[in-house]
């Protein structure tokens, strides 16, 4: 998109702690392996031209960082334009389901002051999806709506999503901290003009603690906000059971055809060297990254970088992160095992489908 710059919040926090803690937010929580969930909001903006980009940090931000960089892998090292780092208020990470904090977009006014850019796009990165924006941003121009928003039905319950009551012609008239089966759920995604965005900044400023839909509730009947529907695959990741659930689902042939087409999900090189089979080992149906050495079983299972699977351990429908070591004897079934543990030899750890065991490790991430 033309005149169109873009914005990314990871200064949020869920009602959920097992998935993330005070080294690591959600938004550099690992994915299928190699990526990070930050990857899917940063390639949506570079997929449609986008070439300048502000993240809004959180207090725990050194693993963005490291993963980052300078936004070389997303084209976003450039002299014009390019990858901006912007400071989150503290108050984000407190302030569980809200996402569009105004109090960030406050703090960080000059982002957009200097900027020549007609439209913003904003982000969380929370979401894994993938889709052409450009569509989103022509729906907008076309339909002269002030604020036009990415959404899907929803298809469960959510305690940290966020719902929309709309009226038959897709204008949003309400908003809700919860979604439930059904509801139209928001994709943590919109348009709106640069100077509007600047305007509402003005409106509310005695509010800065409100989310920007939550402070517009009032104002529904005056400011237009359209919403612009995606059927294709899109999950949030809000506790241990959706980050579970995606990487299954990414398991599916169908799934990763619709997430990864044509290769434009970009994310940090490792440059790592290819995983490694030993005689005896079983793999089925997982993904396995670079860097793992197979002497055991895997089934139905996500590998990050350099897991290692001693000969007689066994994991099955599970998520192991990077740099772990699975020892002899060891079963690892229905778990998430955050990176480099080790599972000593013959220990088991049993999750279900609806409490899935979570294996934490507080160190940087």
């Amino acid at each position: 998109m033309k005149k169109t710059i873009g914005l990314i919040t990871c200064n949020y926090s869920s009602k959920n702690t097992e998935i993330s803690n005070d080294v690591r937010p959600i938004a550099s929580m690992p994915f299928l392996g190699r990526y990070r969930l930050v990857d899917f909001a940063l390639s949506n903006l570079m997929n449609c031209g986008i070439r300048t980009v502000g993240m809004i940090m959180p207090f725990n931000y050194r693993s963005l960082i490291d993963h980052i960089g300078s936004g070389k892998a997303w084209g976003l090292d450039r002299k014009n334009g390019g990858l901006f780092i912007l400071p989150g208020s503290a108050f984000g990470t407190s302030r569980t389901g809200a996402r569009f904090l105004l109090r960030d977009l406050m703090t960080n006014r000059i982002y957009l002051e200097r900027s020549t850019s007609d439209y913003v796009i904003y982000s969380s990165a929370n979401f894994v999806y993938n889709f052409d924006l450009d569509k989103m941003g022509e729906y907008h121009i076309e339909s002269g709506a002030d604020i036009t928003v990415l959404c899907n039905e929803a298809q469960g319950y959510n305690a940290d999503a966020t719902a929309f009551e709309v009226d038959d012609d897709g204008r949003v008239v309400g908003v809700h901290n919860s979604v439930n089966h059904g509801d139209v759920q928001s994709l943590d995604c919109f348009i709106i003009s640069r100077k509007k965005l600047m305007d509402m900044l003005d409106w509310y400023a005695a509010t800065d603690y409100l989310d920007i839909f939550e402070a517009l509730r009032s104002d529904y009947g005056h400011v237009r906000v359209q919403t612009y529907f995606f059927d294709g695959y899109a999950r949030g990741i809000f506790d241990k059971n959706s980050l579970y659930q995606a990487n299954m689902d990414a398991l599916n042939p169908d799934v990763a055809a619709k997430l990864f087409p044509d290769g434009n999900i970009k994310t940090k090189a490792h440059d790592t060297a290819p995983a490694k089979f030993e005689v005896g080992s079983s793999v089925t149906n997982s993904m396995i990254s670079a860097g793992c050495r197979i002497y055991g079983t895997v089934t139905a299972s996500v590998l990050g970088r350099k897991v290692i699977v001693e000969p007689g351990a066994v994991i099955r429908d599970s998520l192991v992160m990077q740099g772990c070591i699975v020892k002899s004897g060891a079963v690892v079934d229905r778990a998430i095992v955050d990176r480099d543990n080790i599972i000593p030899n013959d220990t088991e750890l049993h999750g279900t489908p609806e409490n899935i065991l979570v294996r934490k490790k507080y160190i940087q991430s």
